[in-house]
């Protein structure tokens, strides 16, 4: 049986949605209904649904913002009030999308097209799923020439401040109200967001890998896949490994 999770803040245009689903697709289990963005990664990671529903705009983590994090096999579909420019990233990517308020015959063409893709080997990732979050998320992805990249940080250890040079970050990875900032002997705190960080790091020494991470190519050690073909990356100095969230696996596919 196939299984579904539906993210929405509206709880009455989730369980709107799940009924049409219900007539649409009686085979389909719709296993969690989440209620903001967090909820919704959360139980992603624990259920690893076929699919997820997921509105763009919610508390705690957009649409977006989880669909980045997803690290297994589950497919996408974004419920949308955006305008034409949104949708046509979407198609770009090979994402399916429906536009609020919804209708009965374009979610049976999306419903159409998922139990497709499921029937389907799943292709690799490419550079256009994470072009687009990019685009939809205002993330830039890249900087003009003229723009001064970042060269040190001012992260905090307990009481003291300290001056680090990027050069010796091995990652960012950010942690509730803060992003810590790892270097080969010790750990600091930032409060700079990691999107922020992306845009004034030089995108050819620093990649972001997940919504959460980003890391320093010049520590990056090596990659590996895990039985269920996630990809990890492992970095010098450190046994702990770095999960890459589906959107950025095409930027390894050369390692």
């Amino acid at each position: 049986m196939t299984r579904a999770l539906i993210a929405d803040d509206e709880v009455h245009l989730a369980d709107y949605l799940r009924q049409q689903l219900k007539a649409l697709w009686p085979e389909l289990e719709v296993v969690a209904l989440a209620r903001n963005g967090t909820e919704a990664a959360a139980r992603i990671a624990e259920l690893s649904p076929d699919i997820a529903f997921l509105d763009i705009q919610m508390p705690g983590l957009t649409g977006l913002e989880v669909a980045e994090g997803i690290e297994g096999p589950t497919r996408v579909v974004f419920v949308t009030a955006f305008d034409e420019y949104a949708v046509e990233a979407f198609e770009h990517a090979a994402l399916d999308y429906v536009l609020k308020p919804i209708k009965t015959d374009r979610l049976a063409k999306t419903v159409e097209r998922v139990r497709a893709a499921l029937a389907a080997p799943e292709p690799e990732p490419d550079a256009g799923l994470a072009e687009a979050l990019r685009k939809l998320s205002s993330t830039p992805a890249t900087l003009a020439p003229s723009v001064n990249r970042l060269r040190y940080v001012r992260a905090s250890q307990g009481e003291l401040m300290h001056q680090i040079d990027v050069r010796e970050v091995r990652f960012f990875h950010a942690d509730d109200k803060y992003t810590c900032v790892q270097t080969a002997d010790a750990e600091y705190l930032i409060r700079t967001p990691i999107a922020e960080l992306v845009s004034q790091l030089d995108p050819e020494e620093f990649w972001q890998v997940h919504r959460s991470t980003v890391i320093n190519l010049a520590h990056l050690a090596g990659t590996r896949r895990d039985e269920a073909s996630r990809l990890f990356l492992r970095i010098k100095g450190f046994d702990r490994e770095l999960p890459v969230s589906r959107a950025y696996v095409h930027l390894f596919k050369a390692m």
